[in-house]
């Protein structure tokens, strides 16, 4: 890889090389991938991208540490929608919001972008079995992207996870593993698994190149801004993986000369379990928290990529905002109602967000917004429900239909 310079611990600074097996250094931190963005400057270019017929994440294959001769995945993994939501924004009192719905990736989260890098770079080292732990996304999109592959996955799931995700698990061939503990819990159990088998680590706090699979996302939005940057990208936050990805595809664009300046991020997580965005707010070190939220792909207590996503919150002068459940279900009614996305719970708290970092006068109102959907509302149908509440129930007689209207102010 002639782009890739190394990894880099972003706690103590030592460097490795960029092998496809890396995991975390020896001090406990995680990897960063550094690059040589005078050379991808020289052979990379905003028409090379224009004359590009994949329109899958591995179009940005120049900014992404695989071998030049790795083939893709084959499920076809990004270029989701980027919709300009200007009935929300109307809603919202804000002047320009766009709704970037990585729910349409092929197992519906945006997962499938760090899953589709890990089974490639699984590949490069010559494995055959891949495993993690996850609250759902992560798992269902390792089990789908691994199975489009030909290797066979061992999933770790807290119990809690919804079933429309364990479903996908098991259809997808998948070893699934349910514990009954925290995510921290299914956390240790799989890393313990890994270790004792020797399976390909998709954990994304262990596997740098995670993070710059997720950071596709962000290539991919400025691509489809035409390289206009927003003054702000809101995304949901659970172990930090995601967060730390998207800034760190705006910073390589940066580096790269595709962009000319960068956004400020927004974080947001379930009040019931914001140990990322309680440091941003008191200045003080994180701490473990209760994984108290409906919100199960982003109810993480412990993060595991913290490092990377507090650095990433800081540079970008970004703004930490906790909402509460019921905020969450508004913004699935919100976005559904406005725009016809359906996002499941932690899907739309980067836009609950939105909505709350307005009301509390800390984005302006003439701003241009970004928020990222992460997963589909499919995944999580008992909260979906809860957002939107259940149908009329009517006998088969048209009296009967006009009663029911009558009682609820319906009129057709």
């Amino acid at each position: 890889m002639k782009h890739v310079t190394c990894a880099k611990c972003v706690r103590c600074g030592a460097e490795y090389e960029a092998v496809p097996d890396l995991t975390t250094c020896k001090c406990g931190g995680i990897l960063d991938i550094q690059y040589d963005y005078a050379y991808i400057r020289a052979h990379f270019t905003k028409a090379d991208l224009a004359a590009c017929q994949d329109y899958s994440m591995w179009r940005y294959r120049p900014l992404l540490p695989v071998e030049p001769d790795s083939p893709s995945t084959p499920l076809r993994v990004g270029w989701s929608p980027l919709y300009q939501a200007d009935r929300l924004a109307a809603e919202l009192g804000l002047k320009r919001l766009y709704l970037k719905d990585d729910g349409q990736n092929p197992t519906a989260s945006l997962k499938d972008r760090a899953s589709a890098m890990a089974v490639v770079k699984a590949r490069e080292a010559g494995a055959d079995t891949i495993a993690c732990s996850s609250t759902g996304n992560a798992a269902s999109s390792l089990a789908g992207n691994a199975a489009a592959a030909g290797l066979s996955a061992y999933i770790f799931v807290p119990s809690r996870a919804p079933k429309g995700k364990v479903a996908q698990l098991m259809v997808f061939g998948a070893t699934v593993v349910s514990v009954e503990g925290s995510y921290e819990d299914t956390f240790e159990l799989s890393k313990a698994a890994i270790d004792r088998w020797g399976w390909y680590n998709r954990n994304a706090a262990i596997n740098p190149y995670l993070s710059e699979g997720k950071k596709t996302v962000t290539l991919e939005l400025m691509e489809q801004l035409g390289w206009q940057v927003p003054d702000y990208v809101a995304l949901s936050v659970g172990d930090g993986c995601t967060i730390a990805g998207a800034w760190k595809g705006f910073k390589d664009l940066y580096a790269a000369g595709f962009i000319h300046r960068l956004p400020r991020l927004l974080s947001v997580q379930a009040e019931g379990c914001c140990p990322l965005n309680r440091a941003i707010q008191t200045g003080e070190p994180w701490r473990p928290m209760e994984e108290n939220t409906l919100a199960d792909s982003i109810a993480v207590g412990v993060p595991r990529n913290a490092d990377k996503a507090l650095a990433a919150i800081r540079e970008s002068q970004g703004i930490a905002v906790n909402v509460s459940d019921e905020e969450i279900l508004e913004a699935m009614r919100l976005m559904g109602r406005t725009q016809g996305v359906f996002g499941e719970p932690a899907g739309v708290t980067g836009t609950a967000g939105v909505k709350k970092a307005l009301e509390l006068g800390l984005i302006d109102p003439d701003a241009t917004v970004v928020s990222i959907v992460t997963g589909n509302g499919l995944k999580d149908v008992a909260n979906g429900i809860r957002a939107a509440g259940e149908p009329m129930r009517v006998a088969p007689e048209l009296p009967a239909l006009l009663d029911a209207f009558a009682r609820r102010g319906i009129e057709p």
